[in-house]
């Protein structure tokens, strides 16, 4: 993970976003990336509250920005406002929807830099790849990252008033996104909303501007094939064998990139015996949002009751994927026959993670104990149901319910960038 990017909830991401607009203007440009519908406006928005008169909103998908001299326009509405105001705040949402965004903010930046105008400036888009593509190219050195993930499951059992179990379960069975919560008793207008919100914009608008997408079909097999595998080592082969057209192996693991970018599918690397990844090794495919597995699986909402497996590498998938959301660099090992689901390291600290919902024995963790024996800097965690934790107790693991860990992470980490 770059060291300028920060993953963060909705609330750490907007505090974090206000504590850096307080410095003295002009500042480095804060660029905001996410995933489609958590709340990037609705952030913007509160920001603008948060500071009056001094706020100028522009929304790059509004008709007016298609009007030449909107960039001239907006900067002279800023500098009115810092000559007014003492300072001027752009907040500019889906920066990366105008044509040459970067390099025209890079000029109107130095332009206000020069001249020494009171002026910061914060641009949002949903598309991590034009933003980082543009940000290198044109805005080296004058801009800080900011991604606004996934919410967890605690961020949204405070801002709707759940429990803190209902939450969690919530999160496994419909996914996170805050926009769909509405609708969440009515399973197809939620589908729909998924589908065409979420789902749709990001593949069919996100990713197929780009260049590098020359397959639109392939791109989106690629992603159902990666949605109905949640939590799963996929190989390329057995990726390329599961689709209708065919693809060279490397347009299927760029295609792979380019979904976790646009905070769809991470493709998690093996952690090798070395502790170093292994790019030859299989993926584990991990969707970042269960809302989209739902979408994609003709089943639907997964049921805990009729079908346990299931709803096991579904539960496996979300913590996975809250992990990930988090800021965690986040591997798998396998050393046949031995594996371990999930190895983190960052902010929480380094893990070596099991992820047991169902009933199983103490023998069964012998690869994780093998691999901290083998990494003693790894701190052994079994995620579970409520019965595992005596099991874990009995072979000297620490352990966590599921539930409690989609809400606050490994036990002493508490609740990261909620």
């Amino acid at each position: 993970m770059p060291s300028e990017e920060f993953r963060l909830g909705w609330h750490a991401c907007r505090d974090t976003l206000v504590a850096r607009l307080a410095e003295p203007a002009p500042g480095r440009i804060q660029l905001l990336a996410g995933p489609r519908q958590v709340g990037k406006t609705t952030l913007l928005c509160d920001v603008a509250e948060r500071f009056g008169a001094q706020a100028l909103y522009a929304a790059a998908d509004a008709p007016e920005a298609a009007l030449p001299g909107f960039w001239e326009r907006l900067v002279a509405r800023a500098e009115e406002t810092a000559d007014n105001h003492g300072r001027a705040i752009v907040l500019l949402d889906e920066a990366h929807l105008l044509h040459d965004w970067a390099a025209r903010l890079k000029g109107v930046w130095d332009g206000l830099r020069r001249r020494k105008t009171r002026v910061q400036i914060v641009a949002t888009g949903s598309s991590a790849l034009h933003l980082a593509a543009g940000s290198r190219e044109s805005l080296a050195g004058r801009f800080e990252r900011l991604t606004l993930a996934h919410w967890s499951a605690r961020s949204v059992a405070e801002a709707f008033g759940l429990k803190d179990a209902q939450a969690a379960a919530l999160v496994v069975r419909m996914g996170s996104y805050p926009g769909a919560f509405a609708l969440r008793r009515d399973v197809r207008r939620w589908s729909a909303y998924v589908r065409d919100a979420i789902v749709e914009p990001a593949i069919g608008r996100d990713l197929l501007a780009l260049a590098e997408v020359r397959r639109p079909a392939l791109l989106r097999q690629v992603f159902a094939v990666a949605a109905s595998s949640p939590a799963q080592i996929v190989s390329l082969q057995k990726l390329q064998g599961a689709l209708q057209d065919s693809g060279a192996l490397e347009t299927l693991a760029h295609y792979l990139a380019l979904l976790e970018e646009a905070f769809l599918v991470a493709a998690l690397p093996k952690l090798s015996t070395q502790g170093t990844r292994r790019r030859a090794a299989p993926p584990k495919l991990v969707t970042l949002n269960n809302a989209l597995l739902a979408v994609v699986d003709p089943r639907g909402i997964v049921d805990e009751e009729a079908d346990p497996a299931r709803f096991g590498s579904w539960v496996e998938n979300a913590c996975l994927a809250h992990a990930w959301c988090s800021g965690q660099r986040v591997s798998y090992w396998r050393e046949e026959p031995l594996e371990v689901d999930a190895v983190t390291e960052g902010s929480w600290g380094q893990w070596a993670i099991e992820v047991k919902t169902g009933a199983f024995r103490p023998s069964e963790l012998t690869g994780l104990l093998e691999l901290v024996r083998r990494h003693p800097k790894l701190r052994p965690l079994v995620v579970c149901s409520s019965p595992g934790l005596a099991v874990a107790e009995r072979a000297g693991v620490e352990a966590v319910t599921w539930q409690q860990f989609l809400l606050d992470g490994p036990p002493g980490v508490g609740a990261p960038g909620k």
